[in-house]
């Protein structure tokens, strides 16, 4: 469907004019993938698809069960495929203009209590590396609401103890300066006697969390260990290390935490993505009226 020379382009602009992170860029291309193999079935490309292909495909995602989410997330990739040839005058038109998301229901992410977070705690074995480092990882997800990448970058020239700050990039580059509690700077300064005795990689030297082979340590070994704890302690609901970022906004919201000061805590470019957590606050005071009100209680 597109040429190799018009893909390589779409990832430059991606990377350079949209300021993407490499994991969006990706996935971006895994979608795109999918619309290549369809067109190439039969025999259409990027300058000959029309708005009637863009449907058909379409449908075939719908019949092969891809759900809501995923083929708006499609069509939102689609969508920004054909406005790039267009803007780089690959198209006089755009095929995908017309295209409508499917109708995506309000998914409240999966949040933490306070005890649950506590309990996950307690089954770490301190007297260990891993488990000093692992107790550090997740007091620092939740004391700071960083995204896993976030965390997995962190370096010690991003860390202000004495002020209580630490800077991250996130999504698009930009750095941000986020209050990082004492707790959680406690816990980074008891695994570093741990660290100290690791042999450190090659461009590792200045990351705060590593693996024991002194690599920074990656985002599928952070889920592993907090699935292990999860399970430990019977933890019901499905669990990731982006939990933690939900628990710490909800939680600040339900204190009476301002939403735009969550929003710039969270690296949020927009306000309504920070919103959905005002969803949640309500859905948390429901359940306390109706486990407390006392015409809810069952006589």
């Amino acid at each position: 469907m597109a040429s190799n020379s018009e893909i390589d382009k779409y990832k430059r602009y991606l990377l350079l004019e949209k300021g993407l992170s490499a994991n969006t860029i990706d996935a971006y291309m895994t979608d795109l993938q999918k619309l290549v193999v369809f067109s190439e079935a039969r025999q259409l490309n990027s300058s000959t698809v029309q708005q009637s292909d863009l449907e058909e495909f379409l449908a075939e995602l719908h019949d092969n069960n891809i759900s809501a989410r995923s083929t708006a997330r499609i069509i939102s990739g689609i969508k920004s495929f054909f406005r790039f040839l267009l803007l780089d005058h690959f198209r006089e038109d755009d095929p995908s203009e017309l295209l409508e998301a499917p109708k995506i229901g309000l998914k409240l992410p999966v949040v933490l209590t306070v005890e649950e977070i506590d309990s996950l705690l307690d089954v770490i074995d301190l007297s260990t590396a891993e488990g000093t480092r692992n107790y550090a990882i997740i007091e620092t997800l939740y004391s700071c609401g960083l995204r896993i990448s976030e965390l997995t970058n962190l370096r010690f020239s991003d860390l202000y103890p004495d002020e209580g700050f630490i800077r991250v990039e996130g999504k698009g580059s930009k750095q941000r300066l986020i209050p990082i509690s004492g707790t959680a700077i406690q816990k980074i300064r008891n695994w570093l006697p741990y660290r100290n005795q690791i042999t450190i990689k090659k461009g590792s030297e200045d990351i705060v969390f590593v693996s024991s082979r002194g690599k920074a340590i990656s985002r599928v070994t952070v889920f592993y260990y907090i699935k292990q704890y999860a399970e430990a302690v019977g933890l019901q609901k499905k669990i990731s290390p982006h939990v933690f970022r939900h628990s710490f906004a909800t939680h600040l919201l339900e204190r009476g935490a301002n939403i735009r000061v969550i929003q710039e805590m969270l690296g949020h470019e927009k306000i309504t993505t920070t919103e959905i957590y005002t969803h949640i606050d309500r859905h948390f005071l429901r359940q306390e009226i109706i486990e407390h009100h006392p015409r809810n209680k069952k006589n």
